[in-house]
């Protein structure tokens, strides 16, 4: 095994804001996590039949942005706008702008798909020369950086701007980015986002590929068939120094193994953990809640199920979100280390919504680390996994700050 990093120093989680299927804002999704509950409902988002169950983010139809970026007005913007809005983000991050300056404030934004329900739009109605109509005829708007560029524009950042797309791992890997930019002294605050919107191309794509469950996802439970999509924006603003939160550490892997499945041992996700736990200085004992990638498909639960069991500790709390909110591609990493956030702010350690009867095929340490119902207690150290498709895989691992 080649050498583990070195341990870093902790970095603050200054601010958040969180715009998913819950709601608006951070205390929406605390509170559907603290009655077990879940956001999931039937498919009403595409026109052409399809059953299954998404994660949609209530009210992007009627909003509107402002007059002076309507240039850039589809879902997936209109998305990213709602979750700088809440829990007064924006503001926050523009603070750091004044304080730092523009140009030493970073942005790291994580997303699958970015603007790609705009294209899709662009496509199904083309105009009469056939090129893309004129609302949609925008070579910012239809690329995989167009969000990084709005939310640049929105906040007024002038510092580094990268936009990460390794699939459902996207913003967890943007927070490890951000810590990178601020070791090294690139950035002395950076917003770190993760922002994807409903399309047909994700739906009909994760249909084809048979991973699609008819049903409200159900993770690690013995009749789990598929995920279910959801849309969300989360951001975070990060900055050296003590704060309420703290990310510890981080590991990044790849398992260079199949273009979808995971390595059947888990020998990537286990890379990625080992290194998170070696640039926190802890062992994995000391980790206290643990929020799984849980996607709800047989073959990734078995495999994180496996890794949980034969090395966290039997007392840690571990429990899987997707069934509350969906998975939400490219923003799930962050969306899932806001849920840490919440164990290690508020001790809300949230349960596994849809989750009825664990497969018993599961190892049976993990059935005893594995929590349906959510919990109220304090915890110091929190972590979470996110695995995406190619095997790019990342482990967060998060502490109670001293302030």
């Amino acid at each position: 095994m080649s050498e583990q990093p070195a341990r870093i120093e902790p970095v603050a989680v200054v601010a958040q804001g969180l715009a998913c299927a819950a709601g608006s804002g951070l205390e929406a999704l605390a509170g559907l996590l603290r009655r077990g509950g879940s956001a999931l409902l039937p498919n009403d988002f595409t026109t052409l039949p399809l059953p299954c169950h998404i994660g949609r983010v209530a009210g992007l139809e009627q909003a509107a942005l402002p007059a002076h970026l309507a240039d850039w007005d589809c879902r997936a913007t209109r998305l990213a706008w709602m979750g700088l809005q809440a829990d007064g983000f924006a503001e926050v991050a523009r603070a750091a702008c004044r304080a730092h300056g523009a140009a030493r404030v970073g942005l790291v934004l994580g997303t699958s798909a970015s603007t790609i329900g705009a294209s899709e739009q662009a496509y199904a109605a083309p105009a009469e020369d056939g090129g893309f109509p004129a609302p949609l005829r925008s070579e910012r708007l239809n690329t995989l950086h167009a969000l990084a560029l709005f939310v640049q524009q929105v906040i007024g950042l002038q510092g580094p701007c990268v936009t990460v797309s390794t699939a459902c791992s996207s913003s967890a890997k943007a927070l490890a980015q951000a810590e990178r930019w601020l070791r090294l002294g690139l950035a002395d605050a950076v917003v770190v986002g993760g922002v994807d919107a409903l399309s047909g191309s994700l739906l009909f794509g994760f249909h084809a590929l048979g991973l699609l469950s008819r049903e409200p996802c159900r993770p690690f439970d013995a009749a789990r068939d598929g995920i279910s999509v959801g849309e969300a924006a989360a951001f975070a603003l990060l900055q050296r120094g003590p704060g309420p939160w703290q990310l510890l550490g981080y590991g990044e892997s790849n398992d260079a193994h199949h273009m979808s499945s995971p390595h059947p041992q888990g020998l990537g996700a286990e890379r990625a953990l080992d290194a998170a736990l070696a640039r926190a200085g802890l062992q994995a004992e000391a980790i206290e809640y643990l929020n799984l990638h849980g996607t709800a498909t047989p073959l990734n639960d078995a495999v994180e199920a496996a890794l949980v069991a034969r090395r966290l500790g039997p007392g840690v709390h571990a429990s899987a979100t997707k069934g509350a909110t969906g998975h939400s591609m490219g923003a799930a990493g962050l969306v899932e280390a806001l849920v840490c956030g919440l164990a290690l702010r508020e001790g809300l350690l949230s349960g596994s919504a849809g989750s009825a009867t664990i497969d018993p095929a599961l190892d049976a340490g993990f059935a005893q680390q594995f929590q349906r119902a959510p919990a109220q207690r304090p915890v110091r150290v929190a972590a979470s996994h996110s695995f995406g498709f190619g095997g790019n895989n990342a482990v967060l691992i998060f502490g109670k700050g001293p302030t």
